[in-house]
Formats: structure tokens, sequence, C-alpha cells
């Protein structure tokens, strides 16, 4: 009598749903890949009721990875037979096995308000535009709600806890805002975070708990913590990082330009982004990013040869697509994005003057509207390194040296004195497997107050000397 193709099912004796309302902290960059919009970016939204969109298979992977990196540290595998392969599935030649999780696509639970920003690449040694390099993109608002949907199959032949511990440790991810979604997350977009979980578990070796999951019924558990609502510890992580959280103050004015504006607003208006249904000015990911890695690759140059600089920074920040033997890499220097608290917001009426005539340009009269630093006005700066060296942590102290002194300036309109900083508290964290170092900077009247290893950080700056010179 032949084998039947029903005895080679992969025998599922119980599925657990899980649940979960997934908010956006900052906006995010969800594009459907369109050619033939009016934005550069576009957003994928529902065709039939416009609201956002958000894939499963962008869920399952950000899930995957960050699973991967609790498992093994940043940016390394470890083989095969490992756990995020065992929980998400694999692809070997012909050969693989299929995920054992299944990620629902999300629609956001209303139509979600929409940003749009520009953005354009920034010639390092000129600081200023490069040609036909400007783009837009629309963005879904801060806010926006999304229902998450995930279910674990759990076979016969598998480790129930082990698949458990698995599917608790990614999406600790979501519940701890460490998974950030779509494109332009290593720039402070698609920050995100669950706050609430409801776990439903279904035996189906039993017709009641079946038919509960046929029909979709029974009670859930719900709590914060998705470890102990599935009844494990969750604790495996190797990532190292190093984190600099600091505070500064605006000394004068600070003017990151927004690409939109209502009409009778001036020329130039500071980037503003929505936030619990107000619009607040903003310090974006994307402009300390790239002052930080131009002023990076100029310490570099100085201290060290061109090429050994130009290798620490692109291997630092991401390399960038010069020609085609170029292969790109993404930076493992993540900034967030962060409102600025307590600014005041002035226009300011310019006009250019011919150098000729001492009087002014035709038709060059122009208006802006820059924040303003007043007293209690402050802006936090949020740097991370994954998996980083002592000479690119040195690196780092050294920018943030520059920011603390206002010798960086950020955004735009440099020349007139616009950008500058002062540092009033920094916290620097050095975290890695089963230990962690932290170091706590403070401004007091005409000095700094250093809490922790300060040779430690002294060794930081010698490894990065060292490293571009030699």
């Amino acid at each position: 009598m032949s084998r039947g193709h029903w005895q080679d099912s992969r025998k599922i004796v119980e599925r657990i749903m899980v649940c979960g309302d997934l908010v956006l902290e900052t906006p995010a960059c969800f594009g459907n890949g369109e050619r033939t919009s009016l934005t550069d970016m576009p957003l994928a939204l529902d065709p039939l009721e416009g609201r956002g969109l958000l894939t499963g298979t962008s869920i399952a992977g950000a899930l995957r990875a960050y699973l991967r990196e609790r498992e093994f540290g940043y940016g390394r595998d470890g083989g095969s037979d490992v756990l995020h392969n065992r929980l998400f599935g694999r692809q070997e030649d012909n050969e693989g096995e299929q995920s054992w999780v299944i990620t629902y696509d999300a629609l956001s639970e209303s139509v979600p308000g929409i940003e749009l920003r520009d953005g354009v690449a920034i010639d390092s040694k000129t600081r200023t535009a490069e040609s036909k390099k400007k783009f837009d993109f629309e963005l879904l608002e801060a806010g926006t709600h999304f229902p998450l949907r995930v279910e674990l199959l759990i076979p016969q032949n598998q480790d129930r806890n082990t698949l458990l511990e698995g599917l608790a440790i990614a999406l600790q991810g979501l519940e701890n805002g460490e998974i950030r979604l779509g494109a332009r997350k290593r720039r402070g977009l698609g920050q995100c975070r669950v706050t609430e979980w409801r776990v439903m578990c279904y035996d189906l070796t039993t017709p009641e708990g079946l038919l509960n999951w046929l029909n979709q019924t029974g009670t859930p558990q719900t709590g914060s913590r998705i470890a102990d609502l599935l009844g494990v510890k969750a604790e495996m992580d190797r990532r190292e990082a190093f984190t600099v959280e600091a505070t500064f103050g605006l000394d004068g004015s600070l003017l990151i330009r927004s690409g939109q504006g209502e009409a009778g607003a001036p020329d130039m208006v500071h980037l503003q982004s929505r936030r619990d249904g107000r619009l607040v000015p903003i310090l974006s990911g994307t402009s300390l990013a790239g002052a930080l890695r131009a002023r990076a690759l100029r310490i570099a140059q100085t201290v060290g040869t061109r090429e050994k600089a130009a290798t620490l920074v692109n291997d630092l920040f991401g390399l960038r697509i010069q020609s085609s033997k170029d292969q790109p890499t993404a930076s493992r220097l993540t900034t967030a994005e962060t409102e600025i608290g307590s600014p005041l917001s002035l226009v300011q009426t310019r006009v250019k003057i011919d150098r000729f005539t001492g009087g002014s340009f035709p038709t060059a009269l122009f208006s802006e509207q820059p924040v303003w630093g007043q007293k209690d006005t402050t802006l936090t700066a949020r740097v991370t390194i994954q998996q980083p060296t002592e000479a690119e942590i040195g690196l780092l102290l050294l920018l943030l040296k520059d920011l603390w002194t206002g010798d960086l300036p950020l955004g735009g309109e440099l020349s007139v004195g616009r950008g500058r900083l002062k540092g009033q508290k920094a916290t620097l964290t050095h975290k890695g497997p089963g230990a962690s170092q932290q170091w706590v900077i403070a401004r007091e009247s005409d000095h700094l107050n250093i809490k922790g290893d300060k040779e430690r950080l002294e060794r930081f700056v010698a490894a990065f000397v060292k490293e571009v010179r030699e």
C-alpha cells in the first residue's frame, strides 16, 4: 500500500498567536517601489481605503535580523543550524526549511498623515549639494498605529521551549524599541514600539483547541513583557555597542530646511515633524550623520594618511557608490531623530548685496524661519556604533568634542553662524556580552566633570591615532 502524501505533513501540534499594537515613534518610510509617482519614494498604501501598509515580509526580516544580532552580535552569522534559521527558515541552493513563524501584513488603523521631506547628497569637500542628487520621499507620521499579528507553529518533532525563546527574543526588539522598520532606519526613521501583547495558545491535538483556532476564539493573556507571557527567560544577548547620548544648548540659531510649507510661510522654514498631533522642530538623523561623516573624514585625514582615513570612515559610515566597481555597505553608526525642546521661532528677512554697487541685489529678498536658542532650549544627539573597534570609539569621542565646543555646526547656512551647539551633559555607554561600562560628562561652570575611567577614554583616542597613521 502506497504512503499517502497527507502523512508527510509538518505535524503541527500547537499554534501560538501573538498580537500587539505597533506604534511609530518617529516617521517611517515604507516605499511601494513605483517610479511613476510625483515623489521619488512614494509610500505603500492600501488602494481601497488609503491606509498605510506594513508588509509581513518587512516585519519578518526585521525580527530575523534582530534575533541573529542577539545570537551572534552585529553583522555576524553562525552558519546554517542556528536559532534564527531554525525559527525563520533558511534557503541553501535547492534545499531549505520553511519558517515556523507566520507574519501577517498590517494596515494602519486609520488613514495616516503623510510628511514630505527632501534629501540631498552633500559633497564632503565643499559642504555644498552635489549636482543632480536631490530627491524627495514620503513618510508616515509618528503616532501611526498598526495591529501586529504573528503566529508560531509548534511541530511535533521540535523543541517547544527553544522556538518560544527565539520568538520572545525577536519580539523583545519591538517591545524595547530596538527595531526600526522601513527605509533610512539607521538615520532615525522607523523607530517603533509595542507596549502591550496579547497571546493565545491553541492545542491542535484536542477538538476544542482546533475549533478555537479555526474560530479565533478564546481569552488571551495580556501583558507588557512577551517573555513572561510565553514562559521563557529570553536573556541571550551577544551584541556589542558604544552609545553617546549628549544634550546641548543652542548657541544662536539652527536651520535645517524643510521640503514643504504652508501658503504664506517664509521662503525657508526649519524642519518640523508631527508629534502627538502637533508640529515640533526636530534635529533629523540624516543631518547629524552627514555632518559627523564629513568631520570624521577631515579629522582622520589630518591625523593619518588619506587611504587609511577613507577606509576607516567608509567602514563606519558605510560605503557610497562612486563607480560600478564599488559594493555598497550599510552604516554601523546609527543616529536618532529628536525633538528640539523649548526653542524660539522667529522670522528673519535677508537680502543679497551686490558687491559692485554695495546696494541690494534685484529680486533677491527672502525670509527665513530658523529656531533660536533660549536659556532652556535643549536638543539631544543620540549616536550608536554597532560592534565598534577602539579606533572607531576614539573617532566618535573627537566628534563629540567638536560638537561640544561648537566647532562642528549642524544644518545649513553655517557661514553666517547658524547651527552651533553648547555641550551640557553627555552619557557614554559601552555594552558588550555580560559587561557594561559608563561615563558621564557634565559642564560645571568653567570646567568639565568626568565620571568614569578617564584613562580608557584616552586609550580609545590613542587607538584611533595609531589606526590611521600606521
